[in-house]
């Protein structure tokens, strides 16, 4: 009766644990109004790692307060295996809701967002939201009777429960008809009151509109600068040819603390060299 709060995505039946940390992604529960909720770093406890020194190292702890300092055990989220092995891990788990309810709203892009946006300020159990070609569906998990009290204050048209369940589902692993297609595939990660992309191509939105995944033609600059306008980065996160540097580059204060972890955790540059930004 447990669950990993962020709700991973697996993208296969050969998904790991240590995977599912080093890339540091989070499903469609990342961003919600439940307090318990949050990304990958809020759940990871402790670790072991082995470093490029060939040294096993321990890292934080089982309980939830038990760092002080540098939490290094958090940094492997999403480090994508360039520091280390990730050899153990100690992740906190939360109870699987009581109920779970899906509702459908037809609204444009700006409209969700509004929306979006208000609900985020009221009390609402609100654990997921997707709009997409002028849908937009939120999912409510809680106790039953909050469930079905915010469900009558937000209207809309409930979702039969296998039908949400494999929506979220397909959303979640990127099986959803959207991630169909070799057109290249974009991660904008911006502030959820930003305003709409208006960038040509199909567009999904998550996370109360933190996150807008992109299918694009349109250049790796013009995108980034866009991302840049609404206070964000844009990640190339799938293409089916050579493109350029997947994240945005790093502005040289922060390059310089991602090469200082990369000589102190990996010396000799044995473990995913030039993953994440280029290595000369």
């Amino acid at each position: 009766g447990q669950m990993l709060a962020f709700e991973p995505p697996h993208f296969g039946v050969g998904a790991t644990l240590g995977g599912c940390i080093a890339a540091g992604l989070a499903g469609p529960r990342r961003a919600s109004a439940g307090y318990a909720w949050g990304g990958v770093r809020d759940a990871v406890l402790g670790a072991r790692l082995l470093d490029g020194r060939g040294r096993l190292l321990k890292f934080g702890g089982t309980v939830i307060k038990n760092v002080a300092g540098y939490d290094v055990s958090r940094l492997l989220a999403g480090s994508l295996g360039t520091l280390g092995v990730i050899a153990e891990l100690s992740i906190k788990v939360l109870p699987r809701p009581a109920s779970e309810l899906t509702l459908r709203f037809e609204m444009t892009e700006g409209e969700a967002l509004r929306h979006l946006n208000s609900w985020a300020g009221q009390p609402l159990p609100l654990s997921a939201s997707c709009w997409h070609e002028g849908a937009l569906r939120v999912r409510l998990a809680g106790a039953q009777p909050a469930v079905e009290a915010s469900a009558r204050v937000l209207g809309g048209e409930r979702e039969p429960a296998t039908l949400a369940e494999d929506s979220w589902h397909g959303v979640r692993e990127q099986q959803h008809p959207f991630f169909e297609g070799a057109r290249p595939l974009w991660r904008f990660s911006i502030p959820t009151n930003a305003a709409p992309l208006a960038l040509p191509g199909a567009q999904l939105i998550e996370w109360g509109g933190a996150l807008r995944w992109l299918r694009s033609d349109a250049s790796a600059d013009a995108l980034r600068a866009r991302a840049r306008e609404l206070g964000g980065h844009a990640t190339l996160f799938r293409a089916a040819l050579p493109r350029p540097q997947a994240f945005t580059p790093l502005s040289p204060a922060l390059l310089a603390i991602h090469q200082r972890l990369k000589r102190e955790f990996d010396p000799a540059g044995i473990f995913n060299p030039g993953r994440m930004y280029p290595e000369f």
